[in-house]
């Protein structure tokens, strides 16, 4: 019964931004770090950001670096994606993960994923 819903996405206009949220029920929230991913149309799942347990330390991808913020919130279970200075290239469908370990590796398991939310940037 584990579930990870996404939710906050839409249609917005270059330079414009978004807030995205992950609620997390059915596990531990605080035990796991959190991510997200997104799939870009025609294009392969890719990572944008990750943060730990408590918060102290983030990764973000080159593509996102200094426009994506991620947070995480233990007290309410929820993970968010700010997004500012949106670009169509970010139009994509976004997806929140977790997992207990703690990993900067490319290829790292992620034990949950959500059903995904779609982020279209009009240019």
């Amino acid at each position: 019964q584990v579930q990870l819903v996404e939710s906050g996405g839409g249609l917005v206009q270059a330079g414009g931004s978004l807030r995205l949220s992950c609620a997390v029920s059915g596990l531990t929230f605080s035990r796991h770090n959190m991510g997200w991913f997104r799939q870009r149309p025609g294009k392969e799942r890719e990572f944008v950001t990750s943060v730990s347990r408590s918060g102290d330390n983030t990764e973000v991808a080159d593509s996102v670096k200094g426009r994506f913020t991620i947070s995480r919130d233990n007290a309410k279970n929820t993970v968010y994606l700010q997004m500012s200075n949106l670009k169509p290239e970010d139009t994509a469908v976004y997806y929140c993960a977790a997992r207990r370990q703690w990993c900067t590796a490319v290829e790292c398991p992620w034990d949950y994923w959500g059903q995904g939310t779609q982020v279209t940037v009009s240019s």
